[in-house]
């Protein structure tokens, strides 16, 4: 399989401890992947086992239909959550350095070095030690030692923790451009909102197992039936006698409606109506965000009830 970055079956455990179960899910090239979950999921040990760093206890990672070795890891861009720059030395000098442990020539690790600093708005400090830069820019320099020597993939844990808008708009338009390239791109965010803006596909991970993957328009179609309503002249309970009908929210008469399956809006319409005037009536898909809570209470009910999530 060309050019997909394959995880099939990996399971990891410490003693009594299951970090993942199982897990599979692939990052196709040129593709933007989004990788969420609660902390503590299992997305820091899936990368881990990815870069080679930990060992799997059953279970494969493959680069285009073949294990990874550690040649192939040498072309993999890897930014840590826990940031591994070293912060007595200067950045310049870290680079370089990073660069040609990763196989680069003196004159090609330069080159790519200073290309990147400027890119990343950070040259103006390649002279400085990482310990006097703050933390935003040391998560860009943690960034340019990802692309330093031209991976041919990347795996970014948390990469826009801690970062200003403006920084999060640079490092975004870096993830779009390296995936147009063909790289295949899989990172990991809390910032929801932001995943559901770049990614192309998100996988969400719970206690180390997969339990929804795809493109993110697909994923919120699966979520509950939802509508909007926005009756001005509607009071809180203007929908409490419709069956299978429940208020997520009510705001002056703006009003958000989970649906079961079968109920016909129509009927929602005609009650809305009886109020008053309907300024908006349509379906509302749940956000990521949404859909991520819901994934999540529902695989938190499964285990308090006994099952496996």
């Amino acid at each position: 399989m060309a050019d997909v970055l394959e995880v099939d079956s990996v399971s990891k455990r410490y003693g009594d401890v299951v970090a993942l179960r199982e897990l599979t899910f692939e990052v196709r090239a040129g593709e933007l992947f989004g990788f969420v979950g609660s902390n503590g999921a299992g997305k820091t040990t899936a990368m881990r086992v990815i870069l080679g760093v930990l060992a799997a206890d059953a279970g494969d990672v493959r680069w285009a239909g073949r294990p990874l070795t550690l040649e192939t890891r040498r072309g993999i861009g890897y930014m840590p959550e826990e940031r591994g720059l070293y912060p007595r030395m200067k950045v310049r000098r870290q680079l370089v350095y990073l660069a040609r442990l990763h196989g680069m020539s003196p004159a090609a690790a330069t080159a790519s070095v200073d290309r990147w600093l400027e890119r990343l708005g950070v040259a103006a400090r390649g002279d400085d030690e990482v310990q006097k830069l703050s933390l935003g820019n040391q998560q860009r320099v943690q960034l340019a030692a990802s692309l330093v020597h031209d991976p041919a993939i990347l795996v970014l844990d948390e990469p826009f923790s801690g970062l200003d808008p403006v920084a999060v708009d640079v490092m975004s338009q870096v993830l779009r451009e390296k995936a147009a390239a063909g790289i295949p791109v899989l990172f990991s965010s809390h910032q929801l909102d932001l995943v559901e803006r770049l990614c192309d596909r998100v996988g969400i991970v719970r206690t180390g197992q997969m339990v929804a993957a795809g493109p993110v328009d697909e994923l919120r179609a699966t979520g509950s039936r939802r509508l909007f309503v926005d009756a001005p002249r509607a009071d809180a309970g203007w929908a409490a006698g419709l069956a299978g009908v429940r208020v997520v929210s009510f705001d002056g008469g703006r009003t958000l409606l989970e649906l079961d399956d079968g109920v016909d809006d129509q009927d929602v319409l005609r009650a809305a109506l009886a109020t008053g005037p309907v300024r908006e009536f349509g379906e509302r898909r749940p956000s990521l965000t949404e859909l991520f809570r819901h994934v999540v209470s529902a695989e938190e009910s499964t285990v308090d009830s006994g099952g496996r999530a």
